[in-house]
């Protein structure tokens, strides 16, 4: 019998499954039954075992979990279409994607053994960590920027209760996945930014 860390972590696995399907060209087009019909579908064949295991476990066991930020970001393109309190405006989520990218700068590399120190340590509890993530909490919500608090809230939370398997805050609110669409987000976004500039200098 799968525990409650097994089920909600396939059930995340089986949400990156079905939001991938936003990616496809014309997507947009169909209309929204038929859009919560075909991503309604995709996450519950990915939960349904094909032999011995669902595809969501396979993907599991070479991703692991996902952190909570990834699976906000995920629930907010899923229910985009159907709910306009999750559009978050732009400048907002490109705070969440900054704030993401500079978390993973400061992690990866030194956990990996660039430098003395491995701030991955502070993820067991540390104080200082924890009151660093209250005060950015705070400042973001002074900022009205309810995605970053939600993220860091909900990954506080999680870890608090001991959701995933790993005891570590940072596994809560990073993964390799969601650092690298962060970098990617933020050179598109750089590149646009630059060819439009580039565009109004034209004319």
């Amino acid at each position: 019998m799968p525990n409650f860390t097994d089920l909600t972590g396939l059930a995340s696995l089986a949400s990156a499954t079905a939001a991938s399907l936003l990616l496809l060209p014309g997507i947009v087009r169909l209309t929204k039954p038929r859009l919560a019909l075909l991503l309604g579908a995709v996450f519950v064949l990915a939960l349904i075992p094909f032999g011995t295991i669902p595809i969501a476990a396979c993907v599991r066991g070479a991703t692991g979990d996902l952190s909570i930020t990834t699976l906000v970001l995920l629930w907010c393109a899923l229910l985009r279409p159907w709910c306009g309190c999750v559009t978050v405006e732009a400048k907002h989520r490109l705070a969440l994607l900054i704030l993401t990218v500079l978390a993973a700068l400061a992690l990866y590399p030194m956990a990996l053994g660039v430098g003395a120190y491995d701030p991955y340590r502070m993820g067991y509890g540390n104080p200082q960590f924890v009151a660093v993530l209250l005060l950015v909490t705070l400042a973001a919500w002074f900022w009205k920027s309810s995605l970053i608090v939600l993220c860091i809230a909900f990954a506080t939370l999680a870890w608090a209760v001991g959701w995933y398997e790993s005891n570590n805050l940072w596994d809560y609110l990073l993964d390799p996945f969601v650092s690298i669409y962060a970098l990617a987000a933020i050179i598109i976004c750089g590149v646009k930014a630059l060819l439009k500039l580039q565009l109004v200098r034209s004319c």
